[in-house]
């Protein structure tokens, strides 16, 4: 085999071939071979699963994300909610100052260092925790897969990001 017939190797192993049966020119790129495309059609398709869900509890998947957040861990810097969201600082404070007016969170200085801000849920932000549960149960619910499937896949994903951000 030459370096031009692997050239013509697919991800499976098999020969890249055309619609019309025929081998596929070496260096062709696939969009459905591509991982960045798998990946980008399924964020969109769980997105869209979320969206109504959630707004019927009153909530983006942004303000979701940043609730679960706070649920696992209340009484936050914006450091540490951005740091845990893998998002930049400026990118959470507008969601913050969002969920601030819904009456779902309070921001407070920190007593033992006054230059830093601690995120608190206020009591009705704690209670909606067991609506996003709901949520979350319908949209696992929809994706049928078995629990194991999916714990699977959540792993693989953790270990992609994990592996890509190690190398960067």
């Amino acid at each position: 085999m030459t370096a031009r017939d692997l050239d013509r190797i697919g991800p499976d192993g098999a020969p890249e071939t055309t619609e019309q049966g025929h081998h596929a020119p070496a260096g062709r790129l696939r969009l459905d071979q591509q991982l960045c495309f798998a990946l980008y059609t399924a964020t969109n398709a769980v997105t869209r699963t979320y969206r109504p869900l959630l707004r019927s509890i009153g909530l983006t998947y942004p303000q979701y994300l940043l609730m679960m957040a706070l649920w696992e861990h209340d009484h936050a810097t914006p450091t540490e909610l951005a740091a845990r969201l893998d998002l930049p600082l400026h990118g959470i404070s507008p969601i913050v100052g969002r969920l601030q007016q819904q009456g779902l969170l309070e921001r407070h200085r920190d007593t033992t260092d006054r230059r830093t801000t601690r995120i608190n849920l206020t009591q009705p932000g704690r209670t909606l925790e067991s609506d996003a549960a709901r949520v979350q149960r319908e949209v696992v619910r929809r994706t049928q897969l078995t629990p194991a499937a999916l714990d699977q896949i959540r792993t693989d994903l953790h270990d992609l990001a994990e592996n890509l951000t190690s190398i960067t």
